[in-house]
């Protein structure tokens, strides 16, 4: 394999653009505050967890219930598996940032075997090539 042949087989491959890589990392560095926040500060506060168990009705509430809902269901998990197949599939840089976030909530909500699968799958997607050099 000539040199030429490395660069134009590595330049065809699925990579984001600068601005897109800045925003997906935006993007996951906001899920993974969110998803923390969620799971140590409303999850798993016990006082919050107390309260809410004795009736309160109030927004923290609501959402501690959404939050264990959508975790005991394996949301996150499915979610960012689905958007890591279509990424695998069919690059996008949409998909690769829907995969990202939804991995990461995953992961810190109890959606750990799933979730790690799909950042497998991201990982994979890395090494398709882009839809352009098809």
């Amino acid at each position: 394999m000539t040199p030429n042949t490395a660069a134009r087989a590595a330049a065809k491959l699925f990579l984001p653009s600068i601005r897109a890589a800045v925003i997906i990392a935006l993007l996951g560095i906001e899920a993974l505050g969110t998803a923390l926040w969620l799971r140590y500060s409303i999850v798993q506060n016990s006082d919050i967890g107390i309260a809410c168990e004795a009736g309160k009705e109030s927004f923290i509430c609501t959402l501690r219930l959404a939050a264990i809902m959508l975790f005991a269901r394996g949301a996150f998990g499915w979610a960012a598996l689905i958007a890591a197949a279509i990424q695998l599939w069919r690059p996008n840089v949409v998909t690769f940032g829907a995969g990202i976030v939804f991995t990461l909530l995953g992961l810190v909500l109890y959606n750990t075997r799933v979730a790690a699968l799909a950042a497998a799958l991201l990982v994979l997607s890395l090494a398709r090539p882009s839809p352009e050099a098809r």
